[in-house]
């Protein structure tokens, strides 16, 4: 009934972890309708205060800012993703010409934060000579280093978990170094580091609206537009309030896609490990 590092608990404890689970439920529905009660009081739910949104060139805007927003997250996740490949070859290369340079560059890229490389992109590289840099080109930079950094540290976190007989055989049926890495361990660290893979393109997604700082026409500056404007009461807590719920559509879209694929790839697995065993039976 328990193991190493957890007890089952007995009658007392489960009846007491249900009363502390309903007093959580309640404390937290409690302080949602403290801020929709705030939000009411304050006439936030107004009609004056929603009626931009009823504006088809308003809903146009929106559409123009989620393709702005898709456009530098899907460039970016792409970017990082190759980039965390190339910098965990280079972390797990036997040449130190390689391997020190790439520890440095993601350590210094992971501890930088993201805010402060789209600013150095945008504001910093033209003030000393640099031509041609777009907020969407800023953006992605920003988010190509600090994430493809992130991400390197968990391709070679899951390529040392995996067993050091799998490289033995790699190497003995002849298979170079970069063979055996990019054949028999990386799609196998892919498949088990997949979901800190998904949760790290989730913060792509979510971190695109720090362009709205540097004025990269994505969904929360378009918001902070409409917010602005005092002829429809000036309503700021509803286009942010329309935002987020925008958000949490694309991170709940992208969430089912990795879980889709993620059950695609676990299948696949099972059906070769059935072809393998019959075909040894």
């Amino acid at each position: 009934m328990s193991s190493v590092l957890f007890d089952v608990p007995g009658p007392k404890a489960r009846v007491r972890n249900v009363y502390l689970n309903i007093f959580t439920a309640l404390v937290v529905v409690g302080i949602i309708g403290f801020i929709l009660y705030r939000f009411y009081e304050s006439g936030q739910f107004t009609a004056k205060k929603w009626e931009i949104f009823t504006f088809p060139l308003v809903q146009q805007k929106f559409l123009q800012a989620i393709g702005a927003t898709l456009s530098a997250f899907g460039v970016a996740a792409i970017g990082s993703i190759l980039l965390g490949v190339l910098l965990a070859f280079g972390r797990l290369a036997d040449s130190k010409w390689v391997r020190i340079p790439c520890y440095w560059f993601t350590e210094l890229f992971r501890a930088v934060p993201l805010l402060i490389l789209m600013m150095i992109m945008y504001y910093g590289l033209p003030s000393v000579g640099v031509k041609g840099i777009t907020p969407f080109i800023a953006v992605v930079v920003g988010l190509v280093l600090y994430n493809g950094s992130v991400l390197a540290e968990v391709f070679r976190a899951g390529i040392e978990s995996l067993p050091k007989g799998q490289r033995e055989a790699g190497f003995a049926v002849g298979l170079t170094k970069g063979q055996v890495m990019r054949t028999i361990l990386l799609p196998q660290a892919v498949r088990s580091m997949l979901p800190v893979i998904i949760a790290q393109l989730v913060v792509i997604m979510k971190d695109t609206a720090l362009g709205f700082l540097i004025t990269y026409d994505e969904i929360l500056k378009y918001a902070n537009f409409l917010g602005s404007q005092g002829q429809y009461g000036s309503p700021l807590i509803p286009a942010l309030m329309v935002t987020a719920a925008i958000y949490v559509g694309l991170c709940l879209i992208l969430s089912g896609i990795a879980k889709y694929t993620e059950s695609k790839m676990s299948s696949r697995v099972k059906v070769v490990k059935a072809v393998k065993v019959g075909i040894a039976g």
